[in-house]
């Protein structure tokens, strides 16, 4: 997975190799790798926050039961806002 810029301070890397069947599965590999990422891109309620955008083989998905095979792209990235 291709990891947006601003959480590249807790993978150490702006792509990681992590393994789940879903987006949501990928996530929660990502959190059980590197702590404290999940709650930067998921709410309270479950959902994929407003400022964060994935990618699948450069569609967007917003789904975290979308369907992912290992070689599939998936990206991250944060959208970015202000005036």
């Amino acid at each position: 997975m291709l990891i947006a810029s601003p959480l590249r301070p807790y993978t150490g890397a702006d792509e990681v190799a992590l393994q789940g069947a879903t987006l949501g599965a990928l996530l929660d590999d990502l959190e059980a790798r590197f702590p404290g990422t999940r709650f930067r891109i998921i709410d309270e309620q479950g959902r994929i926050r407003k400022h964060m955008r994935f990618f699948l083989n450069g569609e967007p998905i917003f789904d975290l039961g979308q369907a992912v095979k290992p070689t599939d792209e998936v990206a991250m990235v944060q959208a970015l806002s202000g005036g």
